[in-house]
């Protein structure tokens, strides 16, 4: 028996993109976002992790669903609108099972944006285009301030984003707490048939190396979206960030690509993921342990 908590971390990443950022030096969202829940969590919490994706993957039944303390899902390439693809639609379906399993949802990016649309939300591409990189200037909402998810987080802050689409219109029970001048919806709180997800726009899990080598894997796409002149520019900002992560203390780099410890610091960055631990996930595991 596991003395902490039990999470589930749901990958979406198709087979090939998984293996696109592995060659680009990347790690697996999975990976991750296991080490981010291990780090926030007290000792003995376990993850497993599913490939919802990949062909013939193994989806846990209601039983095994309600077995843990949190669902964790990560970001994802793949597009909410394209419900026609297996791929999606099943995911689509796990987050309904996981909200009618009232087991505590959180998670980046697509995570947001499935959930809204899970309980009847829509996703659309973004107007502003592509948020790649660092998202600036993300402001709590009124709820957002009150919201036990920011407990402890300043009202104005920097994340780690990469995204091409929104969240649009809200669910019933849906409510938005944070925003910034790029996307109307940077964090989202949804509550849909006894269930609960916190979910983020950005990325709480990534750091300066891993920011770099999702840009590296995305050169020919950002210089298409004009984030670069050429190759030459993207790998001069990619060296810059890996560089900026070997030695955080200069002071250089971090003045020439704006970055402060909104991003650099891990305690900052896993805020969020520290209070859906202590509000929702320790409480949902004394409960399944009080009635073992």
């Amino acid at each position: 028996m596991p003395s902490g908590p039990r999470f589930l971390v749901i990958d979406g990443y198709t087979r090939a993109a998984r293996e696109q950022l592995v060659s680009g030096g990347a790690s697996m969202a999975a990976d991750l976002y296991k080490g981010m829940l291990l780090k926030c969590s007290p000792a003995g919490a376990e993850c497993d992790i599913l490939f919802p994706a990949d062909e013939g993957a193994a989806f846990p039944n209601d039983s095994e669903l309600k077995a843990y303390d949190g669902i964790a899902w990560t970001g994802c390439s793949l597009c909410l609108n394209d419900k026609h693809l297996p791929e999606v639609s099943q995911q689509i379906d796990l987050t309904l099972r996981a909200f009618k399993a009232q087991v505590p949802s959180f998670g980046s990016c697509w995570a947001a944006q499935i959930a809204v649309v899970a309980a009847g939300g829509q996703v659309q591409p973004n107007p502003n285009g592509r948020e790649m990189g660092i998202a600036r200037k993300i402001e709590l909402t009124p709820a957002g301030r009150a919201h036990p998810m920011y407990e402890g987080k300043t009202s104005v802050f920097d994340a780690f984003t990469s995204h091409d689409d929104e969240i649009t219109h809200l669910p019933p029970g849906a409510v938005v707490l944070s925003r910034n001048p790029w996307t109307k919806v940077q964090s989202v709180a949804v509550t849909h048939q006894g269930g609960t997800f916190w979910g983020l726009q950005y990325h709480p899990e990534y750091d300066l190396h891993e920011l770099a080598r999702l840009a590296f894997c995305r050169i020919p796409k950002l210089i298409n979206h004009g984030f670069f002149r050429d190759e030459a520019a993207a790998l001069r900002y990619i060296d810059d960030l890996e560089s900026l992560h070997n030695d955080p203390s200069q002071k250089d780099i971090a003045w020439r690509l704006g970055i402060d410890a909104d991003v650099i610091n891990e305690d900052v960055r896993h805020c969020e993921v520290r209070n859906w631990v202590q509000r929702l996930v320790l409480p949902k595991m004394m409960s399944r342990e009080s009635r073992a």
